[in-house]
C-alpha cells in the first residue's frame, strides 16, 4: 500500500495573533458576527468563530487589530465548539 505524504503547502510564514475580529458577509442577507484571530500572514489570516456557517469561496469584510478590508474564505475546519476558517485578503 502506497502512502502519500502531504507536506506543508503554505508559501508564507504565519505569525501568532490574538484579539477580536469582526466579520460581515457580503450580498443579500448579509450579517455581522464576531470571532477570534488565531494567526496571520502577509496575505491572509485564520479566525475562530461560533454559530455561523461560511462557505469556501465566500467573500467577507473583516476588521481586526492588524487591518481591515475584504477577504475570501479559503477553507473551513468545523470542530465541536467552533469553526476555524482561513482567509485570503483581497484588499485592505
Amino acid at each position: 500500500m502506497k502512502t502519500t505524504n502531504i507536506g506543508e503547502q503554505r508559501r508564507e510564514d504565519r505569525q501568532p495573533a490574538e484579539g477580536e475580529v469582526q466579520l460581515s458577509t457580503e450580498g443579500p442577507g448579509s450579517f455581522v458576527f464576531q470571532g477570534r484571530l488565531i494567526d496571520s500572514s502577509k496575505s491572509g489570516f485564520r479566525a475562530s468563530y461560533q454559530g455561523v456557517s461560511l462557505a469556501t469561496g465566500q467573500r467577507v469584510r473583516f476588521r481586526h487589530s492588524l487591518g481591515e478590508g475584504r477577504a475570501l474564505v479559503m477553507w473551513n475546519r468545523i470542530l465541536k465548539q467552533h469553526t476555524e476558517s482561513g482567509f485570503l485578503i483581497l484588499d485592505k
